[in-house]
């Protein structure tokens, strides 16, 4: 009798602790505080199970649609997928129609083509008006050069052609409008969250999602003698020249790593830079192929543009991807420039833990920004998921250059996540044992510069015109085309949606959540809302500068 008691004591505790472990377990390991409202939110998530014992189990255990769990593999076998050696990608056939509750996928009759999108003549004699600022040479000859994953299934999209594909929805209902790029701020006049929702169900991979026309064309390799682009600890001269010595401040003479216009740098020592303090915006322009940069409307394309960037738009550049990244400088004054080099991808591939997937969601906008002072790159940050690391310039890895340019920083985009690191090889996050990790490593070369929107944006004009007009019913101008591209819409940027659909409910059998991680995450919000008014270098607040990349490698982008 003893020895039952004990036994069942035994089995009522080790059940407490289970669950007490699937209860704390999903608030330990999540990096970022909850926000407001999330509990209402959630309730209502797991009230669209039309299942109890899946509610009870989602409620009580964390183990949410767990009869949905399956292989989610990247790419479907066939032509424009891989070649279907595992045979659970045959599966993903039947798995892959018609999962969504709420939403029908229909095409959208008689929609708007973005490059038939009209041009607004009131809007083009305004912009032509104001003085267009060149991309300063300095901003391009340090521009990022981007390793993506060798094994990559989601390469970089154009937001023209992403936005081809997709539907406003407000909450399950999808608004009955086109949407472009010139007019796509006019969705905030709905005064309610708007997600641009995939018109096809992602989990059958059309091809837009993959893009593989955008992986970069082979980079010639113009490395120095030794062929090495990593620095060595061992070697002196690395030591010097990829910053692997301890630093107790950043170089110059300014508070250059927190600065903006209202808390301008000041001197905290002689300054190095011998000049007018001015910074130098007015540059040599920059040029594709044809001496001008694509525009995004095609429209403004004329007759041997349009035959030079095909339907394929094959590039011939070594490094080019004809998916353009974003370009958004920021003047914080005092010489101080921000150089935020956006790259958007349409789809976001999550990570997987014990070959369970998590993550996954549409539009994924991952971006790096470098500080300028006087002309002078001083340091770089880098996004990873909610978060993100910064590096004093002298850490990063350069590439060098010919005919005497600068060397170039060269960074790692993970497989699947696109979230930016500053050394390739495993960088694992949130769980222990490397169970959740990103991967990098030295996969096709990007060159940004080669083909990307620019613009100047003007936060303090931001600020006064939300202030003035918070419904956004005037057009917005803190945004400015580049003179480099001066046709440029910039409606798309002032958003206030997200890029991707909302988070799959638990009905859906595409979803599932274990542990407080989601399948289906929802999509991005753009870049004006990643904190480009910063005065620090990191996107948060808390911002610990890096002055190696080994420090890197310990350092985590939530700590």
């Amino acid at each position: 009798m003893i020895f039952t008691v004990r036994r069942l004591a035994t089995a009522v505790i080790f059940c407490t602790f289970v669950i007490f472990l699937l209860w704390f377990v999903p608030d330990a390991i999540k990096p970022t505080a909850p926000e407001p409202g999330e509990r209402e939110r959630d309730e209502q998530w797991v009230n669209s199970s039309p299942y109890w014992f899946d509610r009870q189990m989602c409620r009580w255990l964390g183990l949410c649609g767990i009869q949905h769990l399956r292989w989610d593999a990247p790419a479907l076998p066939g032509p424009d997928g891989d070649d279907g050696r595992d045979l659970k990608l045959e599966l993903m056939k039947l798995f892959a129609l018609g999962w969504s509750t709420g939403r029908v996928y229909t095409g959208r009759s008689g929609a708007t083509r973005w490059e038939s999108a009209p041009v607004d003549l009131k809007r083009d004699e305004f912009t032509t008006a104001k003085i267009m600022n060149e991309v300063p040479d300095y901003v391009l000859a340090h521009a990022p050069l981007v390793h993506l994953y060798s094994g990559e299934n989601f390469w970089p999209s154009d937001i023209a052609e992403h936005i081809e594909h997709m539907v406003p929805y407000k909450g399950d209902a999808r608004l009955n409008t086109s949407v472009d790029l010139e007019h796509l701020a006019k969705l905030n006049a709905e005064n309610a969250t708007i997600f641009l929702t995939s018109e096809v169900n992602v989990e059958s991979r059309p091809g837009w999602l993959h893009n593989r026309v955008g992986q970069p064309v082979p980079f010639d390799d113009d490395d120095n003698d030794d062929g090495r682009t990593t620095p060595d600890p061992d070697s002196d001269d690395d030591q010097e020249k990829w910053g692997w010595r301890d630093h107790k401040r950043p170089p110059s003479g300014t508070t250059w790593w927190d600065a903006d216009k209202e808390h301008p740098p000041h001197r905290i020592a002689d300054p190095r830079y011998k000049g007018s303090g001015k910074p130098k915006r007015p540059f040599q322009k920059r040029g594709t192929r044809d001496g001008g940069q694509r525009p995004m409307v095609g429209e403004f394309m004329d007759s041997e543009m349009a035959h030079e960037y095909d339907h394929t738009n094959k590039p011939d550049h070594s490094g080019y991807s004809n998916g353009p990244a974003v370009l958004v400088l920021v003047d914080k004054g005092g010489g101080i420039v921000d150089a935020f080099w956006f790259f958007f991808y349409s789809y976001n591939l999550g990570q997987t833990v014990l070959n369970i997937r998590f993550g996954n969601h549409v539009g994924d906008w991952e971006h790096c920004m470098i500080r300028f002072e006087n002309g002078q790159p001083r340091a770089m940050s880098l996004s990873q998921h909610a978060g993100g690391q910064a590096y004093a310039w002298e850490a990063l890895e350069k590439k060098p250059q010919k005919n005497g340019k600068p060397d170039r920083p060269v960074i790692y985009s993970a497989v699947g996540s696109h979230a930016m690191y500053a050394s390739p090889g495993m960088h694992p996050y949130v769980l222990p044992f490397k169970m959740l990790k990103d991967i990098t490593d030295k996969g096709p070369l990007w060159d940004p510069a080669l083909n990307n929107y620019a613009f100047w944006y003007d936060y303090e004009v931001n600020r006064r015109e939300e202030k003035d007009d918070p419904l956004g019913k005037k057009e917005r101008t803190s945004l400015t085309p580049a003179a480099s591209n001066p046709h440029l819409p910039t409606s798309w940027f002032h958003f206030t949606g997200y890029w991707g659909d909302d988070t799959y409910p638990l009905a859906d059998r595409r979803q599932w959540r274990l542990f407080g991680e989601y399948h289906y995450t929802t999509g991005p919000l753009g870049p004006k809302f990643k904190n480009l008014e910063r005065k620090k270098v990191c996107q948060n607040e808390r911002c610990t500068l890096l002055y190696s990349l080994e420090e890197g490698r310990k350092a985590k982008w939530y700590s």
